[in-house]
């Protein structure tokens, strides 16, 4: 059958199980979009900004556990896209960007919204494609969803020149995609396995470190638990890797890191061994990488080879897809029927135990007080048992989220870990809840990352879409603030907002409901009639405490040892 090559794309994303693309259109893909119009299986959803596009991909993926798909056109509009791309390449999600590029005889001629995409995504992306021949469309394709969805998911990129979009050729699907050249390694070396589980029964203080990895790994959160059950060794994740076991489960220590728990962080600056499991040792976990772990054997779950030993060296290095090799390494662990030292682990709690004492978390709320930001996030969890889809900005209010808004279940967490991109809540959210509609989505954002990407309030309202926004509207960008307070002796340089929109009237200009709180005793009404919205989008804007800071944290350059607590 003769097919164009936009016909050639939409039959492919049938093919690859797409029902979904976020979308912003232009001249270089006008072929696409009508192909788009003539079918019906697939959904178009019309985003404000390209960066929306992508962020909005990247929401969708990570809680359907699908790959996201998003559509530009050239020039500004992939330009437009490439924070996105560095955000979910940051932090290893299966997204595949399609963007339009000028006719095949002007590449390089300086046409009309040309731009160099493939070169500008090289650092961006996982890999990228530059379609060339209309005969080449549907292996690419193939080739971009194998890329993206497989070994360490990552984003990648489609450019297709209008005239190949429009140029027609026989369709074939290739029924198997087989690269040379990439080939991810899923299963664990035996013989590695072994020597892991060996040293996990003869260490007397083991902790398990798990990031991402464990959440982008199929059916690795319930194998995490398991192992750690088994080892009746504590875990900690890292701000990627909240929900890889329930918040409440009594092996959990809290996050890792930066603004991570004292037990946590105590934890880890004092084990004997430290299984790391879907984690790449990022700085704002590490703290001063010499006094890291300074005592344990380090064993390195990773998929990826490139990222073990690259930050911290790895004693046991093994190299396979997280969910296989846990899956792995509970099965040698039957076939030892080994237990382990309980005389140590005891110890070993009760120390963990002594450090929970410190409760590094705890806030005070007075009542007639301002409000604390800590307190709005504490009462949203406690109203959605723990089980709405949470989605974040970056800032104070990221941490205070990871901190306070503790997660049951995996895929619940949607946050820019890697690049830190502020705007990314709102578009995130709104493709979370395009994945589960019938899912409560709330995002946490602040007065100043609101405003990135406050535009696809709009696309929220065009499909009825009831995320629910809470701004923590302290007037300031506040980590920053709490940066220039701490170090620059509360210098307070371009950290200060004079004048924020009015939230409730933006809310309301878009076609949502906009609810403002500026006391305690307002609260709880407040969050009771956002979270009964159910076909509008609702912006609660909160008045909190102006100063308030992200506690424990370990300064820059300090240890994981010398925190800082409230």
């Amino acid at each position: 059958m003769k097919m164009t090559g936009a016909e050639i794309l939409v039959e492919c994303l049938k093919r690859e199980n797409v029902d979904t693309i976020f979308g912003y259109p232009g001249g270089a893909v006008l072929h696409i979009y009508d192909a788009i119009f003539k079918q019906s299986h697939i959904k178009h959803y019309l985003v404000r900004h390209e960066q929306g596009a992508l962020h909005a991909a990247n929401g969708y993926s990570r809680v359907s556990g699908k790959c996201g798909v998003a559509l530009v056109t050239s020039g500004p509009g992939a330009t437009n896209a490439v924070t996105g791309l560095a955000d979910s390449y940051a932090d290893s999600i299966p997204t595949v960007c399609f963007s339009g590029q000028v006719p095949s005889s002007l590449i390089g001629n300086d046409a009309f919204q040309e731009a160099d995409i493939v070169g500008i995504t090289r650092s961006a992306t996982k890999h990228n494609f530059l379609v060339k021949r209309v005969e080449d469309m549907a292996l690419i394709i193939r080739q971009a969803f194998h890329i993206a969805t497989t070994g360490r998911p990552g984003p990648v990129l489609v450019d297709i020149p209008k005239d190949i979009s429009g140029e027609s050729c026989e369709f074939i699907w290739p029924e198997e995609v087989n690269m040379r050249s990439y080939q991810p390694v899923t299963h664990g070396h035996p013989g590695q396995i072994k020597k892991a589980v060996k040293s996990m029964f003869t260490a007397k203080r083991p902790v398990l470190y798990t990031g991402g990895g464990v959440l982008s790994s199929v059916g690795s959160a319930a194998l995490l638990r398991e192992l750690s059950h088994t080892l009746n060794a504590p875990v900690t994740n890292t701000l990627m890797g909240l929900g890889g076991i329930p918040h409440d489960d009594e092996h959990f220590l809290g996050m890792l890191g930066m603004h991570g728990t004292y037990e946590a962080n105590m934890a880890v600056s004092h084990c004997d061994l430290l299984v790391a499991v879907g984690a790449r040792f990022d700085d704002r976990v590490t703290g001063r990488l010499e006094a890291f772990a300074p005592d344990a054997k380090v064993i390195h779950i990773d998929v990826d080879p490139s990222s073990i030993s690259k930050n911290i060296h790895a004693h046991l290095p093994i190299v396979g897809d997280v969910g296989v090799v846990l899956k792995q390494l509970l099965e040698e662990i039957a076939r030892r029927n080994a237990q382990p030292d309980a005389e140590a682990t005891t110890l070993w709690w009760e120390q963990i135990n002594e450090w929970r004492g410190k409760d590094s978390l705890a806030f005070e709320q007075p009542q007639d007080g301002p409000i604390k930001p800590q307190t709005v996030i504490k009462r949203v969890h406690e109203k959605t048992a723990g089980n709405a889809i949470v989605s974040t900005d970056v800032g104070q209010h990221q941490m205070w989220a990871a901190q306070h808004y503790g997660f049951n279940r995996p895929h619940r967490w949607l946050t820019s870990g890697g690049l830190g991109t502020m705007g990314y809540g709102l578009p995130a959210g709104i493709g979370a809840q395009v994945a589960m509609p019938d899912e409560k989505v709330i995002v946490f954002t602040g007065d100043s990352s609101i405003q990135m990407c406050s535009q696809e309030f709009s696309m929220a309202f065009q499909y009825n879409l009831p995320v629910i926004v809470i701004i923590l509207n302290n007037g300031y960008m506040g980590m920053v603030r709490q940066w220039q307070e701490m170090i620059y002796e509360s210098r307070y340089s371009q950290s200060y907002f004079d004048s924020l929109p009015d939230f409730v009237k933006m809310a309301e200009a878009y076609g949502g409901i906009g609810i403002r709180v500026d006391r305690l005793d307002e609260l709880d009404a407040a969050i009771d009639t956002a979270l009964a919205a159910e076909d509008r989008f609702v912006i609660l804007d909160v008045a909190v405490s102006r100063e308030e800071n992200v506690y424990p944290m370990v300064p820059a350059g300090a240890a994981l040892n010398e925190m800082v607590l409230a």
